[in-house]
């Protein structure tokens, strides 16, 4: 049975997407603990991290880095903090999170919520700078 985030590669449930090439993809987390938040995948379902492939995961890290990058940009935060749960769904994915204190990425936090509007806004502004 596919994971909502193959549906989301599939193009059968929509997504704020960032970037993506042939094997990954990035997009806004829709309950975002902050502005910016955004996951990575790979477009091969894996449950595990840690199951993926070395040079698939060295490929992955590079292609969040990139994001990383631009979250950082367009988003004022002291860093884009990175972690891996892996518990909330069954498919591989990394959290880039704009920080600035460690408490930022507490997954017990309230969740923000955005309208439709402000998710395009975000996702344009983190797209322009990639």
């Amino acid at each position: 049975m596919a994971t909502i985030f193959s549906k989301i590669v599939a193009g059968e449930i929509p997504c704020y997407r960032i970037a993506e090439d042939d094997r990954f993809l990035a997009f806004l987390d829709i309950n975002p603990l902050a502005k910016g938040h955004t996951l990575v995948i790979p477009k091969k379902e894996t449950d595990y991290i840690f199951d993926i492939e070395d040079e698939e995961l060295a490929s992955m890290i590079i292609f969040a880095k990139r994001i990383g990058k631009a979250i950082g940009t367009a988003i004022p935060c002291k860093k884009v903090g990175l972690t891996v749960i892996g518990l909330e769904v069954p498919h591989a994915h990394i959290h880039l999170i704009p920080i600035n204190s460690i408490y930022d990425m507490d997954f017990k936090q309230p969740k923000l919520k955005l309208d439709s509007a402000e998710f395009i806004e975000i996702s344009n502004n983190i797209k322009s700078l990639l």
